[in-house]
């Protein structure tokens, strides 16, 4: 397969690139506590360009550190004093080829007071966000000039630095958007009332620019063209904005969507598509004649290729997809396309970022730690050694590949028909369609490494040792965890295992499902697409919890659709024979959900059978992800390539 669009080269302004992959600016908590730009900051980006990335965009870059900051570890340019970072990041990207632009943001609304000291926020007019809760303080006229200047200097040190240009944010809620947005922006003076005069701040802005750095210096914008926010900018207006933002001079311009407000629409989770977003670049695209990029989970170079081709946006941004694979854009070139680790969207890198550690994915254990994990090296031939993996599910596979690209010899014991473990568990049809790129990634590699993979082989104390192995890693994944009440042993009661493998078929039936999270919910809907009356109890899990509250509410509203009765706030007494008594915990009362069946889905706990037995006859032994008691694809990544990767150095030697 030819990708000719792909890598045409493209013309942002006066700077050429060498393709058309453009990395989005996304937050990694890897600058230093006062902004700085550190080493690992360096070596994350350093690695995308490395892979073949065309454009950089860096991640959010604080103008004015006193109101407007998004994040803690946000980076900064309010002050000369961050130049020379910024200008080792510029050369570190320069190196391989790429452009590096660097997004110059402001919080307004959407900061807080822990952010800024305890000083209260400040935005166009004392209009709240609801995401954030907290009212802001109106920029007074004179601020917001001031503010102008601030963005201005801003982009003067990014030139001065050696960076190729920049982006200004005016989408997600932040400042910009918050001037630009009716339902924001209810201003009376120069910079509201009408649409002129909310375009003034980032015209001010963009002239300023010009003007200091030259026309030669480009200036592109990351516009929300819909805020999914009732009152707010919707695509019309986009259109609109856009084609203002053309006549000023911007040399390109970035479509999103969305605010705090509408947060889902700005992070995805997995139950979009990919490239939902594309419609509304191409909807711009119809309007300027200055390059568009557009964004949007898109992750397989095919449907890349497709959008540019179709001349449906000038440039395509991958962001999480090179997260989770930073040689994206080389393998695909190379035409290595099975090889590319695609992002499943499951966002675990949003979790770890909102959470204040710095970025991780839950595929590439790499991401953020480029300085502690580099290049993987091959052992000397006569260190070459036989390991045993017991298990086929992520961690077991993550470790053997790892295990493989350092020379190890691999044998892997697999008990069922098929590789993936848990992973087959998802049934949404979008998120399920995601997984499966993962799950087809891991075999891909298991035969490309030409790994001896036993299926269908139950492992046994005696068919390791008949291996003789130098160490032996078990990975034998986890069972579905049940609560301890009274009558969960009685023969209504199944596992989601049971739905989700069509072990126990359930149609037309009255049946209660207890627990939270994606699997939990994907085992409701199943269920009532099959015809059955189903209730779904919801009991927090320790998977819930990595749920965002905004995908919650989406797999609910799926729920609801297909007539599934949702119980919240209640806690399992017992099971009985004819359905499942629940308390209210703020009254006491007890109330019985009639029910055939009750299907658990709380998660899973750990299933170790063989560790003890293991350490009468083997030395090394390692018990790794579900097994030791992990519950996430992230933790079962992490803990199989972690354990590969420094298995020389926690062995006892023979």
């Amino acid at each position: 397969m030819r990708y000719d669009n792909i890598f045409k080269q493209g013309q942002i302004g006066e700077v050429t690139l060498k393709n058309r992959i453009v990395m989005p600016a996304m937050g990694t908590n890897l600058a230093g506590v006062d902004g700085e730009v550190t080493d690992h900051l360096i070596a994350y980006y350093e690695e995308r360009a490395k892979g073949g990335t065309g454009l950089i965009v860096t991640e959010f870059t604080c103008i004015d550190s006193e109101y407007g900051r998004g994040f803690a570890r946000q980076l900064r340019l309010d002050e000369d004093r961050f130049m020379p970072g910024i200008h080792r990041l510029a050369n570190a990207v320069h190196k391989y080829g790429a452009k590096m632009f660097v997004q110059l943001h402001h919080a307004g609304r959407q900061s807080n007071a822990s952010l800024i000291n305890g000083k209260q926020i400040v935005a166009p007019s004392n209009v709240a966000s609801q995401a954030v809760g907290e009212e802001p303080r109106a920029l007074t006229t004179t601020e917001v000039k001031e503010l102008v200047t601030k963005f201005v200097q801003s982009a003067v040190r990014c030139k001065q630095s050696g960076v190729d240009g920049v982006e200004i944010h005016g989408a997600h809620g932040y400042l910009i958007n918050q001037f630009l947005s009716p339902e924001a922006n209810r201003r009376t003076d120069e910079f509201g009332g009408n649409f002129d005069n909310r375009m003034r701040f980032v015209e001010e802005i963009i002239h300023g620019i010009k003007a200091k750095c030259g026309k030669d210096f480009p200036v592109t914008v990351r516009l929300s063209v819909d805020e999914f926010v009732e009152g707010g900018i919707d695509l019309q207006l986009g259109k609109q904005i856009a084609c203002y933002l053309e006549k000023l001079g911007v040399d390109g311009l970035h479509i999103s969507c969305g605010t705090y407000d509408s947060m889902d629409t700005i992070i995805e989770s997995p139950l979009f598509e990919q490239g939902w977003k594309v419609y509304m670049a191409e909807e711009i695209k119809k309007q300027v004649a200055i390059p568009v990029i557009t964004v949007g989970s898109i992750r397989e170079p095919q449907f890349t290729e497709t959008i540019l081709a179709e001349q449906r946006a000038d440039f395509v941004a991958i962001g999480r997809g090179v997260i989770a694979d930073p040689d994206w854009v080389n393998k695909t070139k190379q035409g290595r396309i099975a090889e590319i680790r695609k992002c499943i969207n499951c966002l675990h890198c949003i979790h770890s970022v909102t959470n204040h550690l710095h970025v991780k994915c839950s595929i590439n254990a790499r991401a953020g730690r480029e300085l502690e994990f580099k290049k993987i090296e091959r052992l000397p031939a006569d260190e070459k050694q036989q390991i045993v993996v017991v298990g086929g599910g992520p961690a077991g596979m993550e470790a053997t590949r790892t295990l493989a690209l350092k020379g190890y010899d691999v044998t892997v014991f697999e008990k069922s028909h098929k590789l993936g473990g848990q992973l087959h568990l998802v049934t949404d049809p979008n998120y399920k369609k995601k997984m499966n790129w993962h799950i087809d990634y891991l075999i891909s590699e298991m035969n490309r490494l030409n790994i001896d993979v036993r299926m269908n082989t139950e492992a046994t104390v005696e068919t390791i040792c008949s291996v003789k192995p130098y160490a032996v890693l078990l990975t034998t994944g986890g069972r579905p965890k049940l609560p301890h009440v009274e009558g969960i042993a009685l023969e209504h009661v199944y596992t989601y295992e049971d739905v989700k493998l069509q072990e126990k078929v359930f149609e037309g039936n009255k049946v209660t499902v207890i627990g939270s999270g994606m699997i939990c919910h994907g085992t409701a809907r199943r269920l009532a697409e099959a015809g059955n009356d189903v209730t779904l109890v919801e009991v927090p899990t320790k998977v819930s919890k990595r749920i965002k509250p905004e995908t919650r509410l989406r797999l609910l509203n799926k729920l609801e659709r297909l007539g599934v009765e949702i119980v919240t706030d209640h806690q399992i007494v017992n099971v009985l024979p004819t359905g499942v008594l629940v308390e209210d915990p703020a009254t006491g009362t007890h109330s019985e959900l009639e029910s055939e069946y009750i299907i658990v889905a709380m998660g899973v706990e750990a299933y170790n059978p063989l560790e003890y037995a293991l350490r009468n006859k083997v030395e090394n032994v390692f018990v790794l992800g579900d097994a030791a008691g992990y519950a996430s694809l992230g933790d079962a990544t992490r803990d199989g390539f972690e354990t590969a990767y420094i298995l020389e150095s926690i062995v006892t030697p023979r």
